[in-house]
């Protein structure tokens, strides 16, 4: 039972990778906190989301989303403090942050023990194109991976290509509209303005 306010986000238009249930993500094992692969967000920021999706749809390019996360639960956010004190673990260093240290990881504020993602309004996604098989989709170029901790994802960095420059601003624009607001170290990171639970962190799973 998700907490009143809550839903899980279905809507069929969007991708959904949840990199935090798997290997392959800046820490390099699932996150505790995650157990199955869904989504959950405000009813509020959800609503948005898929208002945003309609916009989208009305361009007539194949575009759509693809999140990468949502509601975070606070013992994830905890889960990447234990992590970040482990300075001999560097498995996934060449791949999420190369030019820095694990210990300048949150001061330069990439991660943080409590997150807005915590309050349920938050998420994590790109742009992505449905190809001519009608099936499978290419993202669009953003100049970084997700969760490359670097001032190369900063959403108005001129050191990535024009194209991803452009692509971010598209992405950034669509979701302000839409009443989102971006987090400036990162790109594909946005906060719904008016969120419902802006001080409350919580602590439920992500699982059915």
């Amino acid at each position: 039972m998700l907490p009143d306010g809550f839903v899980y986000l279905t809507d069929d238009r969007m991708v959904l990778s949840l990199d935090y249930i798997t290997s392959y993500n800046f820490v390099g094992r699932p996150i505790a906190g995650y157990y199955d692969k869904v989504f959950i967000l405000t009813k509020n920021a959800a609503l948005a989301l898929s208002a945003a999706q309609d916009e989208l749809d009305k361009l007539g390019q194949g575009y759509c989303f693809k999140i990468f996360d949502a509601y975070r639960p606070l013992t994830a956010t905890r889960d990447f403090k234990q992590w970040s004190l482990d300075l001999q673990d560097q498995k996934m260093k060449n791949d999420f942050y190369p030019n820095l240290s694990k210990s300048q990881l949150f001061d330069l504020g990439f991660i943080s023990e409590t997150s807005t993602h915590c309050c349920g309004s938050t998420l994590d996604l790109t742009l992505t194109q449905l190809n001519t098989d009608g099936v499978s989709t290419t993202d669009l170029d953003m100049g970084t991976i997700f969760d490359f901790f670097d001032d190369t994802a900063h959403t108005l960095s001129n050191h990535v290509s024009e194209t991803a420059q452009k692509n971010r601003i598209f992405l950034k624009t669509l979701m302000e509209r839409h009443g989102f607001l971006n987090y400036p170290l990162e790109w594909w990171h946005f906060t719904l303005k008016n969120e419902p639970f802006p001080e409350t962190y919580f602590d439920f799973p992500v699982r059915r």
